[in-house]
């Protein structure tokens, strides 16, 4: 069985150049922002290697950038509304996430290895740093945010609109995972496969079970009370906790919203996540809501265009705020369920209902459930008078209030990052 690891931190560290190489929205940018921040001040030279449409939030940060890929590619898969899809959003994601991007990847830490053997660090769809792991020997280790990542049998991860039954024997568990991974090779296998051929390295079934985990250390970005080590996930795991950045020390908080915060009662505070371009009738049903129960809201959106016309005085829309700052001021957290999200919402101990669209959010929401700290409304029952059901019935629950305190403070009393560069750092 794997455990959480504390690591002993070496007061002399001796600085290398790391590249972090997060692929993804916000979500996925903002935690490897935080750990290059804190690598930073223990003197190392880190590079974030990731879309240009983060390149002001990294260099505001004080680290050093280089880009794979365009805003304008970014830009276009957020307007497509495959993106969140249940079923084929996965499917998308590789299409225009992935695969575009392995060998440029590969070709690009080529350039960048040397003899001071630099460190990379990536999420689970830098394809092109787990293959240059294999060809040029360069030490990297695989960040996870969630864990819905490890497929294991013993604790299967909540699939976006399937769940395994927990009385299903393993031997039927295995037979559903070797359905999972043969889609997952018809999707990924061509493309990584026909560029393994050109570097002389053997084709590789099952991508999506050990070998898209590095094989050198493997750090999963959350508590094992969140997620329990399996004993089929990779035994060079290592949990840490909850990073937690959300770009608090670089944003000031919106004077409005400070303003509208003291003006009255506790609001109600409701995003479908930064990434979501197709949240109409998430935010019109919201609206409503906060109308039936008479509560003040917070919506939250980059994308203003979503918001129902002429918004009333008791609705504000900020297009970000740092959750850390304003969690703690609200009555109730409605959200997608994104794993940096969540981890925040467990950190201000504010009740959550959780609307997950696709990805690891339905995983994220059982697991919020199996803690006692919030329920879950699927997108097709986010209606007005059942978003108002589940939120009384939220404040209703004395249990439920007594969880989300104690999370809170198991929450705060973790220190991941020092734990997570050590970890990088012990990577040569």
């Amino acid at each position: 069985m794997l455990n959480s690891v504390v690591v002993e931190v070496s007061p002399q560290v001796v600085p290398r150049r790391i590249y972090l190489i997060p692929i993804g929205s916000a979500g996925d940018v903002h935690p490897f922002v935080g750990i290059g921040l804190a690598l930073k001040k223990r003197g190392h030279c880190v590079t974030v290697i990731t879309n240009d449409y983060f390149q002001a939030l990294i260099e505001k940060a004080g680290l050093d950038f280089i880009p794979l890929g365009t805003a304008a590619e970014f830009r276009a898969a957020l307007d497509d509304p495959r993106l969140w899809d249940p079923i084929h959003g996965f499917e998308f994601v590789c299409e225009f996430g992935v695969l575009p991007h392995i060998r440029p990847l590969y070709e690009l830490i080529k350039r960048l290895q040397n003899a001071q053997k630099s460190i990379f660090v990536g999420s689970v769809l830098a394809v092109g740093a787990r293959i240059a792991q294999e060809k040029l020997g360069i030490p990297f280790v695989t960040v996870h945010l969630q864990p819905s990542v490890f497929q294991s049998v013993y604790d299967p991860p909540v699939f976006p609109r399937f769940s395994i039954p927990r009385w299903w024997p393993l031997v039927l568990r295995r037979a559903f995972y070797t359905l999972v991974h043969k889609a997952i090779d018809r999707v990924l296998g061509p493309s990584v496969n026909g560029f393994r051929a050109e570097l002389g390295l053997p084709p590789i079934r099952r991508l999506a079970g050990d070998w898209w985990h590095s094989s050198q250390r493997v750090i999963g970005l959350f508590p094992e009370w969140f997620a329990a080590p399996q004993k089929d996930w990779p035994p060079q795991t290592r949990l840490t906790g909850f990073p937690l950045f959300d770009a608090s020390e670089l944003e000031p908080f919106p004077t409005a919203l400070d303003g509208f915060l003291k003006r009255g009662d506790a609001p109600l505070v409701f995003t479908p996540g930064s990434a979501m371009r197709q949240g109409k009738d998430f935010f019109k049903e919201s609206l409503q809501a906060c109308e039936i129960l008479g509560r003040r809201g917070v919506f939250v959106t980059r994308f203003p265009e979503q918001l129902p016309p002429h918004l009333p005085p008791s609705i504000l829309s900020v297009d970000y705020v740092p959750f850390s700052q304003l969690l703690s001021r609200a009555a109730a957290f409605v959200h997608h369920g994104g794993i940096g999200t969540t981890a925040q919402a467990l950190a201000a101990g504010v009740p959550q209902l959780i609307t997950p669209f696709a990805h690891d959010q339905p995983d994220n929401a059982a697991r919020v459930e199996r803690l006692g700290c919030g329920l879950t409304l699927m997108p097709h029952d986010y209606r007005a008078p059942i978003i108002v059901q589940t939120l009384q019935r939220l404040w209703s629950e004395p249990e439920l209030k007594k969880n989300c305190a104690a999370m809170r403070e198991k929450v705060r009393a973790s220190l991941p990052l020092p734990q997570v560069c050590a970890l990088i750092e012990a990577a040569l």
